[in-house]
């Protein structure tokens, strides 16, 4: 029979109690370890830091439903160009479509946004809007190239920096003034987005012609040595290759609100693609008219102008 332990080794050591006048463990940052004091004379000469402007411009890019396949892929190309852009899903384009946009652009944090509407399949119109207060444009988009039918032989780094051009005309109304400004928020990539890069290698070109927007992507194509380094005098032998996509933005109509409200301009010039075709189908229906009234006109001279019996008609018969 085994010996008892006696009553003190059962006793359950108690634990220590920790030094109440330890230091505090310092923090840790992305450098290393920071010691207390250190924090202390940082923030007491860094009591009022410089307010930095930061441009916090996001670009909401979406569609409507019943898209066509090569509308398509000219918005996945604005996509591609815009690193600060964020694409949604499709909306239904009806009259209520600008409450429901303005709530989806509230709801991504965006302050603008691209909406192409695609009507019976073979028309695209583009809104640009500044949201939540406006203003918004209506274009009609024509002479659609995208990439994949281009297929240039430009090429730029993705998500790099674009330079914005534009042509002096922008200079001339009050509505291209307002166009380019526009046009300047929306498609000039923020300086130091996290999905940016440092870098300018692209020109986007908006150019003004019989009335029109006409938009080109060219690299900025400079001359390098074998160990990457720029030849001397390159940047006066440097070349601009085109990459795409191309189109052209008619004006329809300003307006003061986001997707609507007051009209500041419309375009006096402006013709519908509906009126077009109709047009085309009345000149096609022209021609028909045309050649039925030269058919009766013809039947109508041949039985007022009868020939004259022939006296060999019936010399064969026999």
């Amino acid at each position: 029979m085994g010996k008892k332990r006696k009553h003190s080794e059962t006793q359950t050591a108690e634990p220590k109690k920790k030094d109440e006048a330890a230091p505090e463990r310092p923090k840790r940052s992305l450098f290393g370890w920071k010691d207390k004091e250190e924090v202390q004379q940082q923030t007491e000469s860094n009591t009022d830091p410089p307010q930095v402007f930061r441009n916090k411009e996001k670009v909401m890019v979406t569609c409507s439903r019943r898209i066509n396949y090569r509308y398509r892929h000219l918005m996945l190309n604005m996509v591609s160009l815009l690193p600060h852009c964020k694409k949604d899903n499709k909306v239904e384009s009806r009259s209520s479509k600008g409450a429901t946009l303005n709530e989806l652009i509230e709801l991504r944090g965006c302050s603008s946004a691209l909406f192409f509407e695609c009507r019976k399949h073979q028309d695209l119109y583009l809104w640009m809007a500044r949201c939540p207060s406006g203003p918004s444009v209506k274009f009609l988009v024509n002479a659609v190239h995208t990439m994949e039918e281009l297929k240039l032989t430009g090429n730029h780094l993705k998500g790099s920096r674009p330079l914005l051009t534009f042509s002096s005309n922008f200079e001339k109304d009050a509505h291209w003034k307002l166009l380019k400004e526009m046009i300047i928020q929306i498609f000039g990539t923020p300086k130091e987005h996290r999905k940016s890069k440092p870098y300018h290698d692209h020109v986007f070109v908006f150019s003004i012609a019989d009335d029109h927007i006409w938009f080109r992507n060219y690299q900025i194509s400079v001359p390098h040595n074998e160990s990457d380094k720029m030849v001397r005098g390159g940047l006066d032998k440097m070349t601009l290759v085109e990459v795409g996509p191309r189109f052209c933005l008619n004006p329809i109509k300003i307006f003061a609100g986001s997707f609507g409200g007051p009209t500041l301009y419309e375009n006096p010039f402006y013709v519908s693609p509906n009126q077009i075709r109709a047009l085309e189908k009345r000149q096609k229906a022209g021609k028909y008219a045309k050649k039925v009234k030269a058919k009766t006109r013809r039947k109508m001279h041949e039985l007022s102008n009868p020939l004259e019996p022939d006296e060999f008609a019936d010399m064969w018969r026999e």
